[in-house]
């Protein structure tokens, strides 16, 4: 894939979020679901389709998650706190989509662990791990630091 095909034209990469937050303020859209859908929606392809998948794995393994933006990015909080997110890779003129955690995630392995992850496709094997590391968060998210 071309870097124009994974992150679209090199003038659409940085999009106005001034812009973005009004309009989805004006559309009613300013947090929970309809703001995480808007944001995903917003996404060029093939972002959108692999944020659409990752979105529906996020909540379907977790239904006690609640969808919000955070920074303006598609996120997932337990009791207000944000536990994973995601975000495009024309937020920062990336190549792949972003897939982390918060420190509320509590995904501990031993003095050490990764926060974060490159996503280029989202295929049966990625989405089992992404179940995997979203049950392990939720599940350890009440926790205190360690």
């Amino acid at each position: 894939m071309s870097d124009e095909q994974m992150n679209g034209p090199a003038d659409a990469r940085q999009p106005d979020r001034r812009k973005q937050r009004r309009t989805m303020r004006r559309s009613g859209a300013v947090d929970g679901e309809e703001a995480v859908r808007a944001a995903i929606t917003a996404m060029p392809e093939p972002w959108r389709s692999i944020a659409e998948r990752l979105d529906f794995v996020i909540r379907s393994t977790a239904p006690q998650l609640t969808p919000r933006l955070w920074y303006g990015l598609p996120a997932y909080a337990l009791e207000k706190a944000v536990v994973c997110f995601f975000r495009s890779p024309q937020t920062f003129g990336e190549r792949s989509l972003t897939f982390g955690f918060t420190d509320k995630a509590q995904l501990d392995e031993g003095t050490w662990w990764p926060v974060a992850f490159a996503i280029t496709e989202l295929g049966p094997a990625e989405e089992a791990r992404v179940r995997e590391l979203v049950q392990r968060a939720v599940g350890a998210s009440d926790r205190e630091p360690r």
